[in-house]
């Protein structure tokens, strides 16, 4: 069979365009686990096996294209149910809604038909109709991505009825009109999923934001427990204070030198009080502007929350700054805060029931970069979870949500800029955390 250069050129484009789509849902699947990426890349991939098979150019058997064709049906089936968005059935209260519902549905139905009857190509047509679905039963919503999709297609067929551009396009002779089809559906698809993947983008901004205030709060009970530890120290200290300069007044001894001091010492633990809640109220503040902050300052806010349950389990815990104290980094103090609490918190748990425990705090600073590293002889990580271990709910502990690792990672990352990493040492685990110093 002889082919024309042309039609050798333009089904060598088509094929083209396939590939990069194919290869660009696989690299998206690799990366967001999506089920529609993957879904939609297998479509292809039997879509590019069928348009080979269908251009004669190669000797490939009718059955291969044939099969090839309902698979890729198939897929575009999955693709279509996993984008969909909204209800897929609608909420029918009246018979006004029924009527109006069903003849929307015949729309959908008919519309779907006159893009079968103009492209002769069932995958999309498939994800097509299914879209269309999603949009006139969940109208309210204005789902971007599905809506850029669907009107697309809709205005091109509803172009090639008005003019008969089918008939006209075929009485000229040009090539097969299925190869459009392939070029369309790859633009639409490129638009529609830009639009998805930044929806996607800020629903996991907003999940992100969530799970941290949630991480925030899910040992609420043990850190009421941890103020009333703090306080009782002070408030049993005030009341010893008390107590000397009323037995001083009553015997009359009471002299300006003796009450004078035992103001400075009752004030001094007002001052410690006052200094408690300031930490607490600061460290569980909602999110805030980013400014130079001093890393010491970050760190002793999450350390006075700690320090009841290290001295619970006597726990010794060394903070030290191997250059200078007032290093500087740009960012949000409390997120820093809730890194170091993550991560010295983990360090707490596996260091229970452990002889001689110990936790090192370390802040090393050269000309550009801070190093704060969190060191413990809890006998390190299991080396099978080492690469998982940042993962999204892994947790190694029973009780554990799994969160807190992975959205210390997440903040240091995306909130500093910056880097996490962990790895195992004689002893136990140490995670180091690296940022830009600020300018």
């Amino acid at each position: 069979m002889e082919f024309d250069i042309n039609q050798i050129i333009f089904y060598g484009i088509t094929f083209g365009i396939l590939i990069m789509t194919i290869a660009y849902t696989l690299i998206r699947y690799i990366y967001s686990k999506e089920i529609f990426y993957i879904s939609y890349c297998f479509m292809q991939i039997f879509s590019l096996v069928y348009i080979v098979a269908y251009s004669k150019l190669y000797q490939i058997s009718y059955f291969v294209q044939e099969f090839s064709l309902v698979l890729a049906s198939v897929f575009a089936v999955i693709f279509a149910v996993n984008y969909y968005e909204g209800k897929f059935l609608p909420k029918v209260s009246n018979y006004k809604e029924l009527i109006l519902n069903t003849f929307l549905l015949n729309v959908v139905i008919l519309t779907a038909f006159y893009h079968y009857i103009l492209f002769e190509y069932l995958p999309y047509t498939i994800i097509y109709a299914i879209l269309f679905i999603s949009i006139i039963f969940n109208l309210k919503q204005g789902f971007k991505p599905t809506l850029i999709y669907v009107i697309g297609w809709s205005i091109f067929c509803i172009v090639l009825f008005i003019f008969d551009f089918k008939n006209r396009y075929i009485g000229l002779g040009y090539f097969d009109l299925v190869l459009v089809v392939f070029a369309l559906e790859a633009m639409l698809f490129t638009i529609s999923i830009a639009y998805k993947y930044n929806d996607l983008k800020k629903q996991n901004k907003e999940f992100e934001k969530m799970i941290l205030q949630q991480s925030k709060f899910v040992k609420s009970g043990e850190m009421i427990a941890n103020i009333t530890h703090q306080f009782r120290q002070p408030l049993n200290n005030i009341s010893y204070i008390l107590i000397n300069l009323k037995k001083r007044f009553e015997s009359e001894k009471l002299d300006k030198i003796f009450f004078d001091k035992k103001v400075n010492q009752a004030n001094e633990q007002v001052s410690f009080l006052s200094k408690t809640i300031d930490d607490f109220k600061e460290f569980y503040l909602q999110e805030k502007e980013k400014d130079d902050f001093l890393v010491k300052d970050s760190i002793q806010n999450a350390l006075t929350i700690l320090n009841p349950d290290l001295q619970k389990d006597s726990i010794n815990l060394n903070l030290k700054f191997e250059t200078f104290e007032d290093i500087k980094i740009f960012g949000v103090k409390n997120e820093l805060s809730q890194v170091i609490l993550s991560l010295v918190s983990n360090s707490i748990d596996a260091l229970k029931n452990r002889h001689n425990p110990k936790i090192s705090i370390n802040v090393v600073s050269s000309s550009a970069e801070v190093i704060i590293e969190i060191l413990d002889n809890a006998g390190g990580i299991k080396a099978k979870n080492l690469k998982k271990i940042f993962e999204p709910y892994f947790s190694t502990k029973e009780e554990g949500t799994g969160i807190g690792l992975y959205l210390s990672k997440i903040i240091i990352e995306e909130s500093f800029g910056g880097k996490l990493q962990v790895q195992n040492i004689k002893d136990g685990a140490k995670f180091s955390i690296f940022i830009e110093k600020a300018i």
